[in-house]
């Protein structure tokens, strides 16, 4: 079966932005030759599940190829209804709907980039299987929670945890059957 995967990065007290979906505390770990193993684990993936927001976000900030480089399907979750742009979907369903379609179909995993909404309706449907975190060790105060009030408690199992020499820490766990 296909799986959801989060791989987020957040500051040490739980902000994945600060106000006004301010990232660039993420600077701070910026190192060159490192993703953090990012192109290893995109390579595990053929299919993103986005926030409206998030992918405005980043469409103006790095452009619609960071996604949408014709091997990925992208499903960008949004309130309005817009036409396909390549393989970019813009999905106003039911993300329990979304995720029983696309596990049912074949392909390889399903990566969900955020933002914060996006992520905690997948967690409060227990359909996050695996959570990649890279804690950014900054405290930052106040922004954009990763993990919001409202979902039901779940029990994770630790798969592993790594150090970097810039001070982040990636932690890497799964959902627990």
């Amino acid at each position: 079966m296909r799986k959801l995967s989060l791989f987020i990065a957040t500051s040490l007290d739980g902000y994945i932005a600060k106000t006004n979906d301010d990232l660039s505390f993420l600077k701070l770990v910026e190192k060159e030759g490192e993703d953090y193993g990012y192109a290893k684990f995109t390579a595990t993936i053929d299919t993103i599940i986005i926030g409206r927001k998030t992918y405005d976000y980043v469409l103006k900030e790095i452009g619609a190829s960071h996604y949408d480089n014709g091997e990925r399907d992208i499903y960008v979750i949004t309130r309005t209804e817009r036409p396909s742009v390549g393989r970019t979907q813009f999905y106003t369903g039911s993300v329990t709907e979304l995720m029983r379609k696309l596990r049912s179909g074949k392909g390889k995993n399903i990566y969900c980039d955020g933002g914060a909404e996006i992520i905690n309706e997948f967690l409060k449907h227990d359909l996050v299987d695996e959570l990649i975190i890279s804690v950014i060790p900054i405290l930052v105060g106040n922004g954009t929670r990763l993990f919001q009030d409202g979902r039901p408690e779940q029990t994770l199992e630790f798969v592993s945890a790594k150090t970097f020499d810039t001070g982040l820490v990636q932690l890497h766990y799964k959902r627990n059957k």
